[in-house]
Parts: C-alpha cells; structure tokens; sequence
C-alpha cells in the first residue's frame, strides 16, 4: 500500500506538495493528475490544484513535452517514433509533440542514429551478413526509429 494512502490533505497542502513535485522535474498533466488520485483528492480540488499549478508555472505541457524529448534523444538515444509513442501515452497533444520533436535537429538524429547502429554492429556475432542486417534493423526500429532511415543506414554499413 502506498505511504500517502492513509493521510488525507488540505487544498493548501496538496497545492505546496504537487508544486515540490513539479520542480523537481518538468511533469506532464497526466502524471500530476494520477500523483492528486494517489492523495485521494476531490475531482474539484484536483481541477483547482492543476489551475493553479498551470498559471503559477509549475505545470505546462509544451517545456514537459520540450524536455522529454530531449532527455529521450541525448540520453536514450531514441528516435522519432519510440519519442512520439511515449508522449502520446502521457497524453500530451499532437501539436505539442509537434513543436517539441523541433528540438531534435537532423544532423544530430542523422548522426545518433549511425553512431548508434556502428556501435550495436560491432556487438555482433552473426556471421551471415543478412542475418546481421536484420539483427541491426530490429534493434534501430525497437529503438523508435523510421524503417526508412534504419533501411539506409543498414544497406550503408552493412553492404554486399
């Protein structure tokens, strides 16, 4: 059972506690909502908490959606795909993942996705050559990026 399941909050409380919350990290509006459920707190406090929140600053979807794409990319080094998916299971909208998959430049997505793919190929054991080719295609396309791009990138370093 959770550690906050006992103890019941005042709207001023829970207001301070999602605001900590919040700057500890950029969150999105789901995972503010489910933090007010897990404090049992009132759909009106709730709904009032997250105004709150929102015109304070502490909550904007578009700087939650800017960061988590940028997080995923430089550090996860996931694509496009795997990027967008995860944002629209938070349920952050189309033209907010729009603006934010602006923060991945092409020369860098371009060059990610080679350095990744250099570096899983040199993992590999599998002689035969279209084995491994398959083997590296299904690591870049789980990795969230387009068959397209994972296509050429395979046929590039891996060729007859």
């Amino acid at each position: 059972m959770n550690k906050e399941s006992g103890k019941s909050y005042t709207l001023k409380e829970a207001t301070l506690k999602l605001m900590q919350y919040c700057a500890y990290r950029d969150r999105s509006q789901k995972e503010v909502e489910e933090k007010l459920l897990e404090m049992r707190m009132i759909p009106a406090a709730r709904e009032e908490i997250i105004i709150k929140l929102m015109q304070e600053g502490f909550l904007n979807e578009e700087r939650f959606a800017r960061s988590f794409v940028r997080g995923k990319f430089r550090i996860k080094k996931w694509g496009r795909y795997r990027i967008t998916q995860e944002l629209k299971l938070r349920e952050i909208s189309s033209p907010i993942i729009k603006l934010a998959m602006t923060e991945i430049e092409e020369a860098d997505y371009k060059t990610t996705l080679y350095s990744l793919a250099e570096n899983k190929l040199n993992l590999l054991t599998e002689p035969d050559r279209f084995k491994r080719k398959k083997k590296l295609s299904d690591y870049l396309i789980r990795k969230g990026y387009e068959s397209s791009l994972v296509y050429e990138v395979t046929e590039d370093l891996i060729s007859i």
